[in-house]
């Protein structure tokens, strides 16, 4: 079985409503939350179909539900903030220096915000990564956007109050109007130069050499898609394909308490 621990379950379980509903209330009383989340985390660690729960999990029409309605009430996102802001007032977040890349994953269930690429059908995840490789922002978007586009909805997904001093990503973030976009935000964007850039270099090697410590960024989507169910999105609504995303980079967070 996949089973949250007792030291992590008790940092997060006060976000979760259904911990909160007085004990002396009347009638039926739900499964518990723990209870449902071990149950998703078995569903993103293989990749299976929700009927395919085992018997020792709740019944998954249930862990569907409650996990739907997290996504869409922002509980999972909450925990995140809650747990990068905690790991920054101690230090454990390093923002000098962080990375931005997508990943795709295949569309092949369809649903809404799909989109359609040489590659196929499907969806890009974005993140923006810490030094350390620890995430601080994470966000699904469909395909068929370019990733210059999506920066700023990247943003608009950031936990932490402290903007990274330097943003370094690959050659598809650059863009001059990106460059100054992040300069206003008090961010220096560092990216190599597109073979068909046609205006004069903005960047030289002293700059470009934190370009070699990218893997970073890459290392963190391999630690994600050891998660089976971030290969494929088999899920209706992008929320509900987001809520796996924010679950799986609450686990990793979760790891440096």
């Amino acid at each position: 079985m996949v089973k949250i621990s007792d030291a992590h379950w008790d940092r997060i379980r006060h976000h979760f409503p259904e911990e909160n509903i007085p004990d002396e209330r009347p009638g039926r009383k739900p499964v518990p939350a723990r209870r449902v989340l071990d149950a998703v985390l078995w569903v993103l660690k293989t990749g299976a179909q929700w009927h395919m729960l085992p018997q020792s999990y709740p019944n998954y029409k249930t862990v569907h539900r409650r996990f739907q309605g997290w996504a869409q009430q922002e509980i999972l996102r909450g925990i995140l903030v809650d747990l990068a802001n905690e790991l920054r007032d101690q230090d454990l977040l390093d923002t000098s220096e962080c990375y931005i890349d997508a990943t795709f994953a295949n569309g092949r269930g369809g649903g809404l915000e799909i989109g359609n690429t040489k590659c196929g059908k499907g969806v890009k995840i974005m993140a923006i990564v810490d030094r350390a490789g620890l995430p601080l922002s994470v966000s699904t978007h469909a395909a068929n956007h370019h990733e210059v586009k999506l920066v700023q909805l990247s943003f608009d997904f950031y936990m932490i109050e402290a903007m990274p001093d330097v943003l370094i990503g690959d050659r598809a973030y650059d863009r001059d109007d990106l460059d100054d976009d992040m300069r206003e935000k008090g961010v220096k964007m560092v990216s190599p130069h597109r073979k068909s850039r046609k205006k004069p270099k903005t960047q030289d090697g002293r700059e470009l050499r934190r370009y070699k410590r990218r893997w970073i960024v890459e290392r963190f989507f391999a630690w994600m898609k050891h998660k089976r169910r971030l290969l494929n999105r088999w899920e209706l609504y992008p929320e509900n394909f987001l809520g796996f995303v924010q679950v799986s980079a609450v686990v990793l967070l979760l790891r440096q308490f």
